[in-house]
């Protein structure tokens, strides 16, 4: 008896074979591989070229069995090629996309993200592939406009063509409206600058879930398009950071979208004003970013009706982003309403004064990540306070926190809520907090193992524990830490150690037997107590690109080692005893843009190889060494060059001609400000909530700036605004001849200095032609003749001096130089006008060539001067007064002679005295017999007039 399951078995299996007969190659092994469609990836990959990370050819489609292939995956009934993708692959794909894939019918998924296609087009072909539900091509540098044709995808439900910076949309963005099962797109950093209906467009997508138009210079929204935008329920996430909205152009169509919204990045926009209360409105957000905006806090916050306390009332609001904004004033403690907040980040805010207490985290149970830096809030808690969240991110830059260290961070290592899915703090940075404390015992037991300790800019005094220290990133710079350097461990990152400006002591040996220290990119120990010589042991560091052991006492020969650091960037020894010529395995660190060597004792000829290997330097100073011998042409190879300090050293020969190749001080060019390094670490993913689209909620990135020390008008001073400041400063040598007239097309240089050397000739005719010149020293040379008058021409100069040579003729006249002082020109004795004299016909003319030389010369053959005369007076009283001493009859003779000596003085002065008091006498006398015969006289005339009256 056939029972009625038997007979279902075997109509399926009639229905299987009468398949199997119409559609015969659908019922061969799914395994194989379809010969057309080998073929046309073969044709495709012949257009490529895949390079796996040692640059070698990565693709490996070798075997028979085009499944199996790298990239490509096949639908597992029918066989057929279903899905390309070439992202997250130990490759990278370059080249072209050859058009044989249109020869695969069922292809649904192309995926070219994160590759690099050298700026090419994107193909129009794509439009062809009907059956596409997913294209991605963000990332991969794809330039020029985007096809509209991509409209007739109408399969689509993923369009990813965001991260290619070159890529744009003529006109408007209709073609987007025609893909109506669109759920995701992302064009972030294309331009959409003149697509004046993209916000209608986005209406009209009934079922898009993810938008994503961050970076896209997106035009204001029309009123006539807000009043076609339709309530959207299926959005959940929003991207529309770094765009320059306006309120008055985001809020109205974003109120109408937003009902559904979970994540939504408004970051980077013009928002102005109180945040809006409509905020709280938005059921479902959890997560909101308004940093680096305009906001302010309302002014009735404190009554608890702004919208911040509305976004309070919201049961999941999980994360709050309000940093880089114009809020002021006071936090209010309702802000503890957001009891299910993990995420914390008010920083760069003016809350100047407010104080924070516990009372303000009293809810905030599951917060792990809280950011108030550069608020200057002081954060004021109770002796034994124990926190009830459990961070792993605190970050209270420039917030006040001491005098003494906060204890309460001790609470931060210990697990207290079993619910979070984290054991410990892993970011700490407590910068600039006004700490003045030492280090409680227990710190480097509790947090060993950190991702990133920032104590920098405080007063915290300690030393290091004598047990390894697990670090990946630390920063003590500033802060009065003693005691030797410990030895480090990195855990297999890209780790950073900063410990500049301390009192740490000692060698710095240990460095040789730190752990991970292959993974070290940044190495400060600048600015301490550090003597000895430095070990020779480099090679352990081969992604070191900052070593900074300047202003130390450390001595002997730079380790030849220094050379294996190939990607080394930054170098500063500058302020030690470093001796002997510099190692020529330093050629092989071509990448060096910052190198300073100055205040040594190094000698020896400058390497030519500096010129020739190191051509990406942009800060070069070997001041204050004994380098001798002659400037090699070789440098002028330097094009990038901004500062060149070749002063105080013994350095002879004239200046090379070819110094006009520096193209940075020749030309306007874009120049970098800073010479910064940054280390970029993606940290791990602590949260993990609905609506976050599996990206990392945090990047530690540490940034270094190389600080150049220089003589900048009379004084030295630290500079990091390189790029601001151009230079060539060669004052202090023994340089001779003319100054080069090729120097004068040096168009952007700010300052020359060439004082204190041994040129002669002529001031350079052309020199105002440098119009950026601020500082000009030429003194204490053998310049002659007249100043140029192009001098006067030079309206930014603020810093002249001429002095000590033998200039003369008038000095040009112009507002700029007769504003200087009198002595930026003095001791050029044919010299005359003002500042120095009203006019050049009250100035004698020199007699004669006067000596020109140094002041040096004039000081040191002074001091010998003065020095003999002292040692002769000395030498000559010593040996009267031992004769005198010794000899008996000498001293008796002496005494008799000052006596007759004394006894003449007398006399002389009394005789004097008596000769001066009889011509005292005689002259009242004669005064008293002329008054008489005056008077007498003066009858007479009188009774002679009466007479001749009468």
């Amino acid at each position: 008896m056939i029972t009625m399951s038997s007979m279902r078995s075997h109509k399926l299996v009639l229905f299987f074979a009468i398949s199997c007969l119409l559609l015969h190659e659908k019922c061969t092994d799914a395994s194989v591989c379809k010969e057309s469609e080998r073929k046309a990836l073969l044709e495709f990959q012949h257009s490529l070229q895949a390079l796996g990370v040692s640059g070698n050819d990565a693709f490996f489609w070798i075997s028979e069995e085009c499944c199996l292939w790298r990239g490509v995956y096949c639908n597992s009934f029918t066989g057929y090629v279903e899905m390309l993708d070439f992202s997250d692959q130990p490759l990278v794909v370059a080249g072209t996309i050859s058009p044989s894939l249109l020869k695969l019918h069922h292809l649904t998924s192309l995926n070219f993200s994160s590759n690099d296609f050298n700026g090419s087009l994107i193909p129009e072909f794509f439009a062809s592939l009907k059956k596409l539900k997913l294209l991605d091509l963000s990332n991969a540098n794809f330039r020029g406009p985007i096809p509209s044709l991509l409209g007739n995808l109408s399969m689509l439900e993923t369009l990813r063509l965001g991260g290619n910076g070159r890529v744009f949309n003529v006109g408007k963005l209709e073609w987007l409206s025609h893909l109506s099962r669109l759920k995701e797109l992302d064009l972030s950093f294309t331009n959409l600058s003149n697509a004046n209906d993209w916000s209608q467009v986005i209406s009209h997508l009934p079922l898009l879930q993810k938008l994503s138009l961050r970076h896209c210079g997106l035009p204001s929204i029309s009123s006539s398009s807000l009043s076609l935008a339709n309530s959207s329920t299926s959005l959940t996430y929003l991207d529309l950071s770094d765009n320059n909205l306006p309120s008055s152009a985001i809020y109205p169509w974003l109120f109408n979208v937003s009902s559904n919204l979970v994540s939504l990045d408004l970051s980077s926009n013009q928002l102005k004003g109180p945040i809006p209360e409509a905020f709280g409105n938005m059921k479902a957000i959890q997560e909101l970013y308004l940093n680096d905006n305009l906001l302010v806090l309302a002014k009735n916050q404190v009554r608890g009706d702004s919208g911040l306390n509305e976004i309070g009332k919201l049961p999941d609001f999980r994360v709050l982003d309000l940093g880089y904004n114009l809020l002021n004033g006071s936090i209010s403690k309702s802000i503890g309403q957001l009891s299910n907040l993990r995420v914390l980040r008010l920083p760069g805010n003016s809350f100047g004064g407010d104080v924070i207490s516990e009372a303000h985290f009293s809810n905030f149970t599951y917060l792990q990540k809280m950011d108030l830096s550069y608020t200057s809030l002081t954060l004021r808690f109770n002796s034994g306070w124990i926190p009830s969240f459990q961070l792993s991110q605190l970050l209270l830059c420039s917030c006040k926190l001491g005098p003494r260290f906060p204890d309460w961070l001790r609470t931060q290592m210990d697990v207290l809520n079993p619910d979070v899915e984290i054991s410990s703090i892993d970011y700490l940075d407590i910068s600039a907090s006004g700490i003045s404390d030492s280090l409680p015992y227990w710190f480097w037991d509790k947090f060993q193992g950190l991702s990133y300790i920032n104590m920098s800019f405080n007063q915290i005094s300690g030393t290091f524990p004598n047990n390894s220290i697990h670090i990946i990133h630390l920063d003590l710079s500033s802060n009065n830490f003693s005691g030797p350097l410990p030895r480090f461990s990195l855990d297999y990152n890209m780790g950073t150690i900063n410990l500049s400006k301390n009192k740490f002591t000692g060698s710095v040996s240990p460095i040789c037997n730190f752990t991970g220290a292959v993974y070290l990119t940044l190495f400060d120990l600048s600015n301490n107590l550090f003597s000895g010589v430095v070990p020779d042991c480099f090679g352990s560091f081969p992604f070191l690109t900052a070593l900074n052991l300047g202003d130390n006492s450390f001595s002997g020969s730079l380790p030849s080692s220094l050379g294996s650091l190939v990607s080394l960037e930054m170098l500063s020894i500058r302020g030690n005893k470093f001796s002997g010529v510099l190692p020529s395995s330093l050629q092989n660190c071509a990448k060096l843009k910052f190198l300073d060597l100055s205040d040594n004792e190094l000698s020896g000829e400058i390497p030519m190889w500096i010129g020739q290997k190191l051509s990406s330097l942009v800060f070069l100073s070997l001041q204050g060494n004994q380098f001798r011998g002659r400037i090699p042409h070789q440098l002028c190879g330097l094009k990038y060059l901004q500062i060149l300090d070749l002063s105080v050293n013994k350095i002879s020969g004239t200046i090379p001609p070819c110094l006009n190749n520096f193209t940075s001080m020749a030309k306007k060019v874009s120049l970098d400000r800073r010479i910064e390094h940054h280390i970029l670490d993606t940290g791990p993913r602590f949260l993990s909530l609905e609506g976050v689209y599996g990206e990392p909620i945090w990047i530690i990135q540490v940034r270094y700036v190389d600080e150049a020390l220089l003589t900048w008008k009379g004084t030295k001073q630290s500079y990091p605004q390189l790029g601001l400041l151009l230079a060539i400063d060669l004052s202090c040598n023994k340089l001779t001849g003319e100054i080069p007239e090729e120097l004068s097309s040096l168009q952007e240089l700010v300052v020359l200095n060439l004082s204190r050397n041994l040129f002669n000739g002529k001031i350079l005719q052309k020199i105002g032609h440098i119009r950026q010149l601020e500082v000009l020293d030429l003194s204490r040379n053998k310049f002659s003749g007249d100043i140029p008058t192009s001098l006067s021409a030079l309206t930014f100069l603020s810093n002249l001096n001429l002095s000590y040579n033998d200039l003369s003729g008038k000095i040009p006249t112009s507002t700029q130089l007769q504003s200087f002082d009198p002595s930026s020109f003095s001791h050029n004795r044919g010299l005359c006008g003002p500042p120095i004299s009203p006019n050049c016909s009250m100035v004698e003319p020199p007699r004669g060539k006067p000596a020109v030389g140094s002041e040096e010369d004039s000081d040191e053959f002074m001091k010998w001067f003065y020095t003999g005369m002292g040692l002769g007076f000395a030498v000559g009283l010593w040996g009267f007064c031992s004769v005198v001493f010794f000899k008996r009859s000498w001293r008796h003779s002496y005494y008799r002679y000052l006596d007759s000596a004394k006894n003449w003085v007398y006399v002389s002065f009394v005789l004097l005295k008596t000769r001066l008091v009889r011509r005292i006498k005689c002259l009242s006398t004669r005064r008293a017999f002329g008054t008489k015969r005056s008077e007498k006289r003066a009858k007479i005339k009188k009774s002679e007039q009466v007479t001749r009256a009468t």
